[in-house]
């Protein structure tokens, strides 16, 4: 691994940390690798004060939502200590900083605007879905309105590059190239899932795709820009590819949970995705089966009445027993030996390697 001189270094307007990469040192980080609960708390406890820093510049309704998002306050801005999220995305852009030889802090500006991107399209989806709980507390759109939430998610978006911007770090352009390039993927995989809902024609190939770009797109960029921060574009290629495979693998790991999720441990109301009718990827291997529980499956699902709660039921019998369940293990299986592949092509560092791992194995296995 070669070495990176120390860059000079400067505060940005939220408080961050700026400029060249900088040497890791031995003080910076444990040397035996942790599980993923650790890595997540650490994660958290590094890129929290600067979403702080960041939020606490927005206008005073904007930043209410915010925090109300983060879980940081309730509704009416007194202190809360609810569950902000896994964090996953800016754990991912951390250990990536890491794996290519540079310090964690200097990805810290990167990983806070990916979670600022990943919460604005959190409260723009929940808003399309209509979802009105998440992580077991109201929706943004749920407690102060649809209006509200759609500008929180704006306010957030623009937020995110105004942190790159002013990182003053020499990877700041080019890494708002890669995250626009992201939401434009994230929005049109965003088109496709709506379109879905409406089509009786849906191909697993069409789910897959709207799948790289809803949810693995961003997983890439934030892997790829933590490479990208630490001054290894090469590495970073490589990584993004790591991440955009572990994207697919979480969204067929995410839509298992939609159906068979258990509430208490998602903070979604049970069967959420088959009362919507989504076409997610074991609804869409079950109606491409070619089976008899396929097409039972079709003929309950494309009625236009609502499903009843014993139908409900029927519907995720179906799926399971038309193979659809199945098939998205093996194929978040398949995705994840893929990830490691491109993992292991970036030639990374060992225990920041290990720790994108069980990260990734998290990831795919999950029950919340």
């Amino acid at each position: 691994m070669t070495e990176r001189s120390e860059g000079t270094q400067q505060r940005s307007p939220h408080g961050l940390l700026a400029g060249g990469g900088g040497l890791m040192t031995t003080t910076d980080h444990p040397t035996t690798t942790r599980e993923a609960g650790e890595i997540l708390a650490w994660s958290r406890s590094v890129v929290d004060p600067a979403l702080r820093s960041a939020v606490d510049t927005l206008p005073a309704p904007m930043r209410l939502i915010a925090g109300h998002h983060f879980g940081w306050w309730d509704e009416r801005g007194q202190p809360a200590h609810a569950a902000g999220g896994k964090a996953i995305r800016p754990t991912l852009t951390l250990l990536a900083a890491e794996a290519v030889g540079a310090a964690p802090a200097v990805a810290v500006p990167a990983a806070a605007a990916i979670e600022l991107v990943h919460s604005f399209s959190l409260l723009h989806d929940d808003v399309m879905d209509g979802d009105r709980t998440r992580r077991h507390r109201p929706t943004t759109w749920a407690a102060f309105g649809v209006g509200a939430a759609i500008l929180g998610g704006d306010a957030l978006l623009t937020l995110a590059f105004d942190l790159l911007a002013a990182s003053g770090h020499p990877a700041a352009t080019e890494g708002m190239r890669w995250v626009s390039a992201a939401v434009q993927r994230l929005v049109a995989g965003q088109s496709a899932d709506i379109s879905f809902e409406t089509r009786t024609d849906v191909e697993l190939s069409e789910c897959l795709s709207m799948a790289g770009g809803k949810t693995a797109s961003l997983l890439g960029c934030a892997c790829g820009l933590g490479a990208l921060f630490a001054g290894r574009p090469d590495q970073a290629i490589r990584l993004r590819a790591f991440g955009e495979q572990l994207g697919l693998a979480f969204q067929v790991a995410d839509d298992l949970l939609g159906i068979w999720g258990d509430p208490k441990l998602t903070g979604k109301p049970v069967y959420a995705d088959l009362r919507r009718r989504k076409k997610s990827l074991p609804v869409v291997a079950a109606l491409t089966s070619g089976t008899p529980a396929g097409h039972e499956l079709a003929a309950l699902y494309h009625r236009d009445l609502p499903m009843s709660d014993n139908e409900l039921i029927q519907a995720a019998d179906l799926v399971e027993r038309a193979g659809g369940r199945a098939w998205c293990r093996r194929k978040a299986d398949d995705l994840l030996a893929d990830a490691l592949h491109h993992l292991r092509s970036a030639n990374p560092a060992a225990r920041p390697a290990d720790e994108l791992t069980t990260l990734a194995r998290m990831i795919t296995r999950r029950d919340h």
